[in-house]
């Protein structure tokens, strides 16, 4: 009872929302990576992540699909309840599927599932200037918000294909419009996926909520690596912004730990992990 009075006392206690805002005021930067079950997330929240994402990136590599399009809301209450089982201090992000969000209501209901549900302590959803309405609903039903910009994967049939997103400077522009706009609607973290570095850059500046990158250069407030790409689990071609930090042989709980001391002293991401 009064689990919440009781972890205040931490050495280090539960990250919320306003961490993650402190976090950027004072320029710390914010580790994050992905988690699908207890296991995983208890090595990921010991190793001193500052947010797990249940991603629907399970889609791809938990379930063997070739995108994320086939995960379902069930799906993703199902892991977030064994993630959050495993977390004590890290914060719990989840992603709303593909097609989960199309409405206002269905994205209220759906985000409450995740909570209540699943357990998570936000919900990430992508899209611009047509998730604002959205994201400003949630918003005031005082649903955490994380809004995701750039190559936004349950859109890749449309885009043909996972592509660097933001070269041209026009589409760039609209971006960083689009960025301020979510964060005025309600949005508490702007996620950006593999954009040119000056665009991680312009975004992260224009706005006061945390910006978290993947593949958005090191200037962002924070990076997230799919959890099996930064284990070095992943088989094949991986994206460019893909370190696997269990090089040399290190254990699972130490990669993890390479990861985030990585992010905190800005070592990641390295040039070679970025895109111009």
């Amino acid at each position: 009872m009064y689990t919440q009075l009781e972890q205040r006392e931490m050495v280090s206690p539960p990250v919320n929302v306003s961490t993650l805002a402190r976090m950027k005021a004072k320029q710390e930067k914010i580790a994050c990576l992905t988690a699908y079950d207890a296991s995983f997330a208890q090595l990921v929240d010991l190793a001193g992540t500052d947010v797990v994402l249940v991603g629907d990136s399970l889609g791809m590599v938990i379930q063997g699909h070739s995108t994320t399009v086939p995960v379902t809301v069930d799906d993703m209450v199902y892991h977030c309840k064994s993630v959050s089982r495993g977390l004590q201090r890290a914060f719990l992000m989840a992603d709303m599927p593909f097609m989960s969000y199309t409405s206002k209501d269905q994205a209220l209901d759906n985000a409450v599932r995740l909570m209540q549900e699943g357990g998570a302590m936000m919900v990430k959803l992508e899209g611009g200037e047509t998730q604002i309405d959205i994201v400003g609903y949630l918003a005031r039903h005082d649903i955490p918000v994380c809004a995701h910009l750039g190559l936004k994967p349950q859109s890749v049939h449309k885009i043909g294909g996972f592509k660097v997103q933001g070269r041209e400077a026009a589409a760039a522009k609209h971006m960083c419009g689009e960025a301020e706009a979510l964060e005025q609607a309600g949005a508490d973290v702007i996620l950006v996926e593999c954009v040119p570095n000056e665009v991680g850059t312009a975004i992260t500046e224009a706005l006061t909520v945390p910006v978290i990158g993947i593949g958005a250069g090191p200037d962002v407030d924070g990076q997230i690596l799919v959890l099996y790409d930064a284990l070095g689990v992943t088989q094949g071609k991986v994206p460019r912004f893909v370190r696997d930090f269990t090089a040399g042989g290190l254990a699972p709980m130490e990669g993890a730990k390479a990861f985030v001391a990585a992010v905190k002293d800005r070592s990641y991401p390295a040039p070679e992990h970025c895109f111009s």
